[in-house]
């Protein structure tokens, strides 16, 4: 397969087969051709996709539109012999490592986020994202029917082991989760890669201060509007972590949404 001639969407094709250098010629190509496309058209789907791309290269829309399908099949399900399947997940560590190439040199901070959202009762997408002036970018993720039964974990686990190496050792990175991800053993296996973990909690459950044997209830930090502490403590009688406790109330929230607790190493 020959690089496109128009000159925007070559130099882009370029550039993806620089900084995806696992991926076969062809597999980049039409990476860039697929990114090229969605970027320009403001759309992901397949047909708008095509047109523009065979307006733009002066083919068939056919002919695009197979081009682009033969990328995302299963090797299994790809016409002719040797098609083999795309391993999205080898794609995580140098997306992240393109990313962060992009940043200020002297900058060797990153916030990284791990949520997971769910889309009707169909799935649930579990996604590590760098975020970036209020965006968040996904640089892994795994999809998993939202109704299946079983723990993430192994999926998590998965996700931080994949991105590792595309993060410089030099670099300060802070993880955060919301409430609804908070787990010990995420909180450890953050830590496990040499990052931070920033998670938020929820109210229930106790915590003792630092060098203290009292168990104190978590709902119990911030007991107005307008407060704010932090300290050393053990979080949590049962799985405890030694970490830092953060907690505020802002105003204009009830007692039960305004406070806000996190936990970081």
């Amino acid at each position: 397969m020959q690089v496109v001639k128009n000159e925007p969407l070559n130099e882009w094709t370029r550039t993806v087969i620089k900084k995806m250098p696992h991926l076969t010629k062809s597999q980049a190509v039409v990476l860039a051709m697929w990114s090229f496309g969605i970027v320009m058209t403001q759309s992901c789907g397949l047909t708008t996709v095509s047109v523009f791309l065979a307006t733009l290269l002066g083919k068939k829309e056919n002919t695009v539109r197979q081009q682009l399908r033969e990328w995302y099949r299963d090797g299994k399900d790809k016409k002719g012999d040797g098609r083999a399947s795309l391993d999205v997940s080898a794609c995580f560590s140098p997306l992240l490592s393109w990313i962060l190439s992009l940043w200020p040199v002297d900058e060797k901070r990153l916030v990284l986020a791990a949520d997971a959202s769910t889309l009707s009762t169909r799935f649930t997408v579990l996604a590590i994202s760098v975020v970036y002036r209020g965006v968040g970018i996904p640089v892994a993720w795994k999809i998993v029917t939202a109704t299946e039964p079983g723990s993430w974990k192994p999926h998590w686990v998965e996700l931080f082991d994949q991105i590792k190496n595309g993060v410089p050792s030099d670099w300060f990175v802070i993880v955060a989760t919301d409430r609804g991800l908070y787990a010990d053993w995420l909180y450890h296996q953050i830590k496990s890669v040499g990052w931070h973990p920033f998670m938020r909690i929820n109210q229930q459950g106790l915590f003792q201060h630092h060098q203290q044997k009292e168990w104190c209830l978590l709902n119990s930090l911030v007991p107005k509007v307008g407060d704010a502490w932090n300290g050393l403590v053990s979080c949590f009688k049962t799985n405890s972590i030694q970490c830092t406790l953060l907690a505020r109330w802002d105003e204009g929230y009830t007692a039960f949404k305004g406070r806000c607790l996190k936990i970081r190493h």
